[in-house]
């Protein structure tokens, strides 16, 4: 529109726009960086959305937690004050993906001190080719795998005849692998000396 002396003039904004404040937000932070914020919402398909200085960030389910657990809830609540690892600023699409774990050591590299040794655990899980025992004594405790080939023989036609979850089992740490999340146990060597 002309102004009242007929010119056309253009005039440029100076407040800024949401999609500049979130560029300029974006801009300031890099993978790695440890971030506060408040947990605003719990989706239902699982992803935790977080308040960081006004931007809504989110943390999908893996990286919540290093343990197991059965819904976000049983790691954050709304309202919650957290710490996070920025795992990726995205510019274009304007979103701010975070880590509540990445802050935190792996409680599974301290299990790496166990191999070689005889624990006892519990029975949680029986499959087509093993028994899995947790090692740890704790609800969300760590579990590892109980071959078949290891298990003490039973029958030779079904070698967890007798094995029932909430058993008590006494088994020897063969492995501990943080990176595949793995836990090599064997009950037929518990009674070998330790290494």
């Amino acid at each position: 529109m002309p102004d009242e002396d007929g010119v056309v003039r253009a005039r440029w904004g100076t407040d800024p726009t949401p999609d500049d404040r979130t560029w300029a937000f974006l801009t300031t932070l890099r993978r790695g960086q440890v971030v506060t914020g408040t947990v605003t919402r719990i989706a239902s398909f699982g992803v935790t959305f977080v308040d960081v200085e006004g931007f809504e960030a989110f943390i999908n389910i893996p990286e919540l937690s290093w343990r197991r657990f059965e819904h976000p809830s049983d790691v954050v609540s709304v309202g919650e004050r957290i710490r996070a690892e920025v795992l990726d600023a995205d510019l274009v699409r304007g979103r701010l993906a975070l880590s509540l774990k990445g802050p935190q050591d792996d409680p599974m590299r301290e299990l790496t001190g166990l191999v070689g040794r005889t624990v006892r655990g519990r029975v949680t899980k029986l499959i087509p080719f093993g028994v899995f025992v947790r090692v740890e004594d704790r609800p969300d405790g760590f579990e590892g795998l109980v071959h078949n080939d290891e298990l003490l023989d039973r029958r030779a036609d079904d070698p967890q005849a007798g094995i029932a979850v909430g058993d008590e089992m006494r088994v020897k740490v063969l492995a501990v692998d943080p990176p595949r999340r793995r836990i090599t146990l064997s009950e037929r060597r518990a009674d070998e000396p330790e290494s």
